[in-house]
């Protein structure tokens, strides 16, 4: 991501990666996926691409209540990954946040459903930066279940 030289926003480099950012959620040991209508066998943390003038952490408020109506609650800066994105086809760099969430989220939006997994599921399929990069990052901090 670049900025606008007249007005300093943040703006997506056509030449650049795919900006996205997600939130990794994890309760009880589980992480919270989301499939999209346009791809509802592969599942993503929920997120999105930034507006034009959103920061990081204003594209995860939006997206999140967008998709499941909730708030993320403490987001931390968890990791930037860089790897190719599911749905687009195009190479992708991930920012993803910890946080918790203190609603029950819902499936909204563009989204088709929502699952709590351990990463160990046989029958989901998983985007490759999530099963590439956020697993095994989470796994290391020890977060989800074995």
């Amino acid at each position: 991501m670049t900025r606008d030289s007249e007005t300093g926003a943040p703006s997506i480099d056509s030449a650049g990666p795919l900006a996205v950012v997600a939130a990794a959620i994890v309760q009880e040991g589980r992480l919270l996926v989301v499939s999209k209508q346009a791809a509802p066998t592969v599942f993503y943390l929920p997120g999105g691409k930034p507006d034009a003038d959103e920061a990081p952490l204003e594209t995860l408020v939006r997206e999140l209540d967008e998709e499941l109506g909730v708030e993320p609650l403490e987001p931390r800066f968890l990791a930037d990954v860089e790897a190719m994105a599911a749905l687009e086809r195009t190479p992708m760099r991930l920012s993803v946040f910890e946080a918790r969430i203190g609603q029950v989220p819902e499936p909204a939006a563009e989204l088709s459903a929502l699952r709590w997994i351990s990463g160990q599921e046989r029958d989901v399929r998983l985007a490759p930066a999530v099963r590439d990069h956020v697993l095994p990052l989470l796994r290391q901090r020890g977060a989800l279940a074995s």
